[in-house]
Formats: C-alpha cells, sequence, structure tokens
C-alpha cells in the first residue's frame, strides 16, 4: 500500500500539497498540485502565523520571553517546514528584518535569557553559537542559505567549532561555559548538544555545505548518542507546526528527538550502511502503526505531519550512499554513575 495516500484526507492544504510534491512526486502543473496550491493561503495553520507579522517584519513570541529576534527565526522556520520560500512576502519582510540587525563580523547579537539553570546567560557569556545558528535556521529553511549575507554567519558559525568537531556551550572571558549532563556529547569534552544540534541544522539546509566535512562531524556526534527515547519522538514536527511552544535557549534542543536526528541524516548524506544509521531506522520502523502512520501522542493532531517528515526522510536514505560516520560505538547516559569513595 501506498501509506502516501492516508495523507491526503488531511484538512490542511499545506501538508496534502507537500504530500503531492515531495512524496508522489507530482509536477507544478499537476491539476491536484494547483489546486492545493491555491487553497494553501486559506490553511489556518498559515494564515494566523502571516497575521501575527508585524509591520517592520517581526514576530511577537511569549514563548520566547518576548524576543523578537528569535520569534522572527522561528516563525520563518515554521513558514519554510509548511511550503515557503522567498518568493512569499511574509518570508521576505521577515528575512529582511533579520539581515537588518546581523552584526558586521556575519554573526547576530546574543539573544537575553532567562533560564535560571544555565548561569548569568545575558552577562555571563561572550558568545554562543546559538545566537547565530537560530536566526540562521530559519534564513536556510526559506531558501537564503547562499545569501551572501548568509554566507558570513555560516563563516561565523564554522569559527566556533571545537577541534573535535562539535560547538561549545559559549565562551566566556575565553574560556568555555560548563555542558550539562542533558547536552554532553559522548565524543567530546566540551561539546554541547544544544549548539551542536542547531548549527548542524543549519549546515544541513545549504546546498553545498550540508555534504561538508564539519556537517559530517557533527552528525558523527549526535550519533553518539544511542539512547530510544519515544516520548520525545516527533516533538520538533509537533513545535514547527505550532502545537508545542518553542521556548528556551540552551534548553531549545533538549530533548533528544530521533525523528530531527533521522532527518538530518538523511539531508546530510548519512548511509544505512553505518549501523548506527541501520538501527535508528530500524526503530522508527518499528514505531509505525497499522495503517501507516507514526503516532505523536500528546498531540494527535501532528501524526499526520510527522508520517509525511518521517517518509521523506526515509525516502531520502534510500537513495544515500558512500559515507560512514567514525565515530565509535558508546554506550552513553546524560548522568552516568560515579563510584562512591567509601
Amino acid at each position: 500500500m501506498n501509506w502516501a495516500i492516508p495523507l491526503l484526507a488531511d484538512a490542511s492544504p499545506c501538508l496534502r500539497l507537500l504530500v503531492l510534491r515531495d512524496l508522489m512526486q507530482r509536477p507544478a502543473d499537476d491539476p491536484e498540485v494547483r489546486e492545493m496550491d491555491a487553497l494553501r493561503p486559506s490553511d489556518p495553520l498559515l494564515t494566523g502565523l502571516v497575521q501575527a507579522q508585524n509591520p517592520d517584519g517581526a514576530w511577537l513570541g511569549d514563548g520566547l520571553s518576548g524576543d523578537k529576534l528569535r520569534a522572527t527565526a522561528q516563525a520563518l522556520t515554521r513558514l519554510g517546514y509548511l511550503g515557503l520560500g522567498r518568493d512569499h512576502p511574509a518570508v521576505q519582510r521577515g528575512a529582511e528584518y533579520l539581515f537588518a540587525r546581523q552584526k558586521a563580523d556575519g554573526s547576530w547579537p546574543l539573544f537575553k535569557s532567562h533560564e535560571r539553570d544555565e548561569g548569568n546567560i545575558d552577562g555571563g557569556y561572550d558568545l554562543i553559537s546559538l545566537q547565530t545558528s537560530t536566526p540562521l535556521r530559519g534564513l536556510a529553511w526559506c531558501g537564503y542559505a547562499a545569501d551572501p549575507r548568509a554566507e558570513r554567519a555560516y563563516e561565523w558559525l564554522l569559527a566556533q567549532r571545537l577541534p573535535d568537531g562539535a560547538w561549545p556551550t559559549g565562551i566566556a572571558a575565553g574560556v568555555y561555559g560548563g555542558v550539562g549532563g542533558y547536552r554532553r556529547l559522548a565524543h567530546s569534552r566540551w561539546g554541547c548538544r544544544s549548539n551542536t544540534t542547531g548549527a548542524l541544522i543549519c549546515l544541513a539546509f545549504h546546498p553545498q555545505r550540508r555534504t561538508s566535512e564539519a556537517a559530517r562531524q557533527a552528525l558523527d556526534h549526535l550519533l553518539g548518542r544511542e539512547t530510544r527515547e519515544v516520548h520525545t519522538f516527533g516533538y520538533e514536527v509537533a513545535r514547527l507546526v505550532g502545537t508545542e511552544i518553542p521556548q528556551g535557549f540552551l534548553t531549545f534542543y533538549a530533548r533528544f528527538d530521533l525523528a530531527l536526528v533521522l532527518d538530518l541524516c538523511s539531508r546530510i548524506g548519512a548511509s544505512t550502511s553505518d549501523p548506527r544509521v541501520e538501527d535508528l531506522l530500524s526503530f522508527v520502523l518499528s514505531l509505525q502503526g497499522e495503517y501507516g502512520l507514526w503516532e505523536y501522542a500528546s498531540r494527535p493532531q501532528v501524526s499526520r505531519w510527522l508520517t509525511l517528515d518521517l517518509m521523506r526522510s526515509i525516502a531520502r536514505l534510500d537513495e544515500n550512499v558512500g559515507w560512514l560516520g567514525m565515530e565509535p560505538r558508546t554506550p552513553f547516559r546524560s548522568y552516568p554513575k560515579r563510584d562512591k569513595r567509601y
């Protein structure tokens, strides 16, 4: 059975259009594609998001502590996920708002944060790579990855890499910030999973950099965490369609979402010849329901979106050949037990 067909029963024209284009490979002049394209502006997922944009191109977001820069970056990411690109007026206004606030070195200003468990982010750190990877992610998802202004941001981001290929928590007075257990990477002393994930997503949406050594090293680090959390599976998709509130800064990628990891594997060119990727794919397939859907239990309305996302990832994985990761398989625990002294 073609499991893409049940997805066409969804009420969202955005979802149905992406199914026709990405899963069923329908051309732009296909009658059903043209019909969904005409209906897309009336999709509630899209209309509410576009109507919330301010005249200056920015969005406000209570879930992001009211920070306009982060809220705009997340809104652009959502628009890109729903299938909009740089030809859409809302995307253009949002992108220009972000670019207008970009610093001369290619980065964006360090965000304000109210995360008590992460220390004094407002005054303690000189830089945190998420300050740039967050807006760059939204821009890249909407088709601006190769824009010269975005390229400067990529260069700044790559300059913050550690020698082992991960990204640190941040730098304060020339010193690397500590790494919380939930953000640890199995094969990096100072690498931070949140910052590494943010940077890797940006690389994954660049037409050339997605297969670079930097992207592959970062993916290697994420694959080093061989844990199988079902309760967080699909969380990133739920945020992208607006059913989960995006919040946190260093904690933005606190949840380890294997659906997101599979998507990154497929975009960066990881092969199922890599045992880690093969095992990840087997785990994902084991979660598929009898009717072909992957369920997101806490928000059932996300299930069709999650299924679309996973089917696209699996299709891209089937086409990947040649690249295998180099990191050894290592049992991972966020907070390993320590031997007692007595």
